[in-house]
């Protein structure tokens, strides 16, 4: 899988993850938010998010924290739906 990391209109990041067939730079234009924060690629491995590599065509690169990112969008989803 691919993954942009947005910053919001908050100032918050904010990714997607999209499938690997999909081009960032056209993924890039289907999204409202102006700044790009990273991109590259994503995958589990033992339960854990691994983000590596970058974009080319946005000029950005994965970044230490993309994952950690990435692992608190889904923990902060997971917890509303348990609490629903």
């Amino acid at each position: 899988m691919k993954y942009i990391i947005f910053e919001d209109f908050s100032g918050q990041p904010v990714p997607f993850i999209f499938p690997q067939r999909v081009d960032h730079a056209d993924m890039r234009e289907q999204l409202p938010y102006s700044k790009v924060l990273s991109a590259g690629y994503v995958l589990m491995e033992g339960g854990e998010f691994c983000c590596y590599g970058g974009s080319p065509e946005l000029q950005v690169t994965s970044s230490p924290e993309d994952a950690e990112t990435i692992t608190r969008k889904f923990a902060r989803r997971e917890s509303l739906v348990h609490n629903a």
